[in-house]
C-alpha cells in the first residue's frame, strides 16, 4: 500500500508539471484521427489487465498505471504517445509522467475508452 501511495505522489508531482511539459489533452475523435495520420504513434493502454481484456484499442500496450514507473524503458521518447484509460483521469496523470520525463509529444486521450464507445469507434475484444 505504501509503495502504490509513493508511485501515485510521483505522478502527480509530475502531472503537475504536465502543461509545462508539453502534455496535451485530446478527445477520442481527435486520437483517432492522430492515429491514422501517424501510423508511427504509440498507443499506451494505462488501464487495469482485466480491463484490458475485456476491450482495448487496435494496437494498444498495455503498461498499468501502478507499472508506469518500472516499465518507462517500454515507452519510446522518439514516438508520438497517445495514453488512454476508462476516462481520462489515469491516462492524463500517465501523460504529465511522461511529459515530465521529457517525452516530446505526449497526447492524453481526456475521454478515454468510453468515448470511443460514444463515438461508434472500433473497439477489439
Amino acid at each position: 500500500m505504501k509503495k502504490t501511495g509513493l508511485i501515485s505522489a510521483i505522478i502527480l508531482t509530475a502531472a503537475s508539471l504536465a502543461i509545462a511539459a508539453g502534455q496535451r489533452n485530446i478527445s477520442s475523435l481527435q486520437a483517432r484521427a492522430l492515429l491514422a495520420k501517424n501510423k508511427n504513434a504509440f498507443l499506451l493502454d494505462v488501464r487495469t489487465p482485466d480491463e484490458y481484456r475485456q476491450a482495448h484499442l487496435k494496437g494498444a500496450v498495455l503498461i498499468p498505471l501502478n507499472e508506469i514507473e518500472r516499465r518507462l524503458g517500454e515507452v519510446p521518447k522518439n514516438r508520438t504517445i497517445v495514453v488512454y484509460c476508462a476516462v481520462g483521469s489515469r491516462s492524463n496523470l500517465v501523460a504529465g509522467f511522461l511529459a515530465g520525463k521529457g517525452y516530446g509529444e505526449v497526447y492524453n486521450v481526456s475521454d478515454g475508452i468510453v468515448g470511443w464507445y460514444r463515438n461508434h469507434l472500433p473497439i477489439d475484444r
